[in-house]
């Protein structure tokens, strides 16, 4: 029965039937047994519905206090919910964020964003092959060792077809890796080996100078082969259904509400971590939900809105400022069958987009800054901002070439009119803002209707791989300090390509940048993928997007990082007097 539904208002007990009518009888009966079995059912639900509401509460062990010094416990929150924590599958940020707390790969960034010893106590290259030396104390959360073994079957198991990892090509540098990915060879002949328990030996394709830097990506994180095998399928789908080896362990996880994490007592460097425990006790990424939080003191971090500012200054709460190094963008599909295949139409929409009008007039959130590429204005050239180096015409809106663009397009589609095209997009404010910002001056300027399909978190990024869009709103962040880590996306062979653009001449810039140990040659190399992506409209850069946001004062040594976790808190820990000097 429904909750809306109304429960009868007599009591059939006491109908009192006609003489010698059974029938009447009987059925008074059953109505009072069926009104029994109603409000036992209701208490049932009600029940239920309490133990539920608990799941996400103090009530499961979830505080709802931003610092819980007796327990030496912080609550946070997560933006989205994280798809899944298969780190040989994953392919977004939340999940690389919680993993970099629960996980750690041969090498991890420490509190200055600097590579730093991890499972690997020390790394050599000598050309072509890079040796890692594991420590003797890596215990998974088990107590079992961690062994070279656990890499190896971690990174061929990504590179195995059937996997369908997107982010397979990050190992391709390694010997045999690509052809593998493609089916050409068996995982068994790529060129990763463990040679004892604790000596991972890696043979490249070609010496490169960066592959070190990559290793700390979740992608190459160990998998314990026993324990994966007997997941049926479901490993890193639950909190049971995980083994971990980094500072913490995930003893909760109720989908779409919550995560709670405790600290790792097998984790080699566990006197290092000074908290005892994470809870990441909301999943959301509405500002003022966000701020209310914060203000409320039930976690301790949060970004602010503009509104918020005057407040926070007001509050004296202590601000910070983070860039984070990501640029999202609206990109195109670019598949055979999708009218945004056609550039003349690509360069049309391009041309009224106007980044600054989106941050500054219609976003307005403080750290925003306009996006004028693919690159965000971190990455370095030779000697300064490869934008700097290999300058663009900057994004203006120009209506009258934009309709001429629009109609050359049409004829060469053989079309009087374009059917309304569909722009996926996420579920969050600001990802709701851009969609109908496009919708409104693609309406306006060039008679575009746009159909805007809004999807969770988990459902865009299923419909990003199966191309089920004309265009998608998107954003890329650094996986590793390479430029390469934005210049390679938009490669035939790069399965976060979701659009599937394909062009020769970017690809064989792509592989110059891949294997050229000439800084200069490399360089000159970004910057023709830079002045592809713009030439041929293969996306429209929105934002860079960073934050002005407040901090806990009791909890010290949060770091928010470019690459690894945005928001690390291995390092944190609580001083419960430092909240007495506001």
């Amino acid at each position: 029965m429904k909750q809306s539904e109304s429960l009868p208002t007599t009591d059939p007990s006491s109908t009192v039937p006609a003489p010698g009518d059974r029938m009447t009888r009987a059925a008074a009966r059953q109505l009072a047994i069926y009104a029994a079995v109603v409000v036992l059912a209701l208490v049932v639900a009600m029940f239920g519905l309490n133990y539920l509401a608990s799941l996400t509460s103090s009530a499961a062990g979830m505080s709802r206090e931003a610092v819980d010094v007796e327990n030496n416990i912080i609550t946070s929150y997560l933006r989205e919910e994280p798809p899944q924590m298969n780190s040989m599958r994953s392919s977004d940020a939340i999940s690389s964020m919680v993993m970099a707390h629960v996980m750690e790969g041969l090498l991890r960034y420490d509190e200055n964003s600097e590579l730093a010893p991890g499972v690997a106590e020390r790394w050599e290259q000598d050309g072509r092959t890079v040796t890692f030396w594991l420590r003797d104390d890596a215990r998974w959360s088990n107590g079992e060792p961690v062994t070279a073994h656990d890499f190896e079957f971690a990174w061929k198991n990504v590179l195995a077809p059937a996997t369908g990892s997107q982010y397979a090509f990050l190992l391709y540098p390694i010997l045999n890796a690509e052809a593998a990915n493609n089916g050409e060879v068996s995982t068994d002949e790529v060129g990763v080996e463990a040679v004892d328990d604790h000596t991972l030996v890696v043979t490249l394709e070609t010496p490169i100078a960066y592959f070190d830097r990559m290793v700390a990506y979740m992608t190459f994180m160990p998998v314990n082969q026993e324990f994966f095998e007997q997941t049926n399928g479901r490993y890193g789908a639950d909190a049971d259904q995980m083994i971990y080896n980094g500072p913490f362990i995930m003893t909760s996880w109720v989908h779409g509400a919550s995560m709670q994490l405790r600290k790792n007592p097998y984790y080699w460097d566990a006197d290092r971590i000074k908290l005892d425990g994470i809870d990441y006790a909301h999943m959301t990424s509405d500002s003022n939900t966000l701020q209310n939080l914060f203000k409320d003191g039930q976690i301790v971090i949060a970004d602010l809105t503009s509104e918020m500012l005057e407040e926070a200054m007001f509050q004296r709460w202590p601000l910070s400022q983070f860039m984070e190094g990501t640029t999202f963008y609206a990109e195109f599909n670019h598949r055979p069958d999708r009218l945004t295949r056609n550039l003349n139409l690509r360069k049309a929409m391009l041309l009224v987009h106007d980044p600054s009008e989106l941050v500054n007039r219609v976003i307005k959130l403080p750290g925003y800054v306009p996006a004028e590429t693919l690159f965000p204005r971190w990455v370095q050239g030779m000697d300064g901002s490869l934008r700097e180096e290999y300058p663009l015409p900057p994004l203006q809106r120009d209506v009258e070439k934009a309709r001429e663009h629009l109609q050359m397009a049409l004829d060469e589609l053989g079309l009087e009119e374009l059917p309304p095209l569909v722009f996926l997009s996420s579920d969050t404010p600001v990802a709701r803002i851009q969609s109908e910002y496009y919708q409104e001056v693609f309406r306006r300027y060039l008679g575009i209707e746009l159909l805007i399909d809004r999807q969770v978190f988990r459902q865009r990024l299923e419909k990003m791989t199966a191309g089920d869009f004309d265009l998608v709103g998107a954003g890329w962040g650094p996986d590793y300090n390479d430029p390469l880590t934005f210049a390679d996306l938009f490669a035939s062979w790069n399965l976060n390509n979701r659009g599937r653009y394909s062009n020769p001449e970017l690809d064989a810039q792509v592989r110059i940048a891949q294997s050229s140990l000439d800084p200069q040659e490399r360089t000159d190399a970004f910057g023709e993928i830079h002045r592809i992506i713009r030439d041929q409209a293969v996306i429209m850069p929105d934002y860079e997007r960073g934050y002005v946001y407040v901090t806990d004062p009791r909890v010290k040594g949060i770091v928010r990082h470019v690459f690894g976790a945005e928001t690390d808190f291995t390092n944190a820990w609580i001083d419960a007097d430092a909240g007495e000097e506001q």
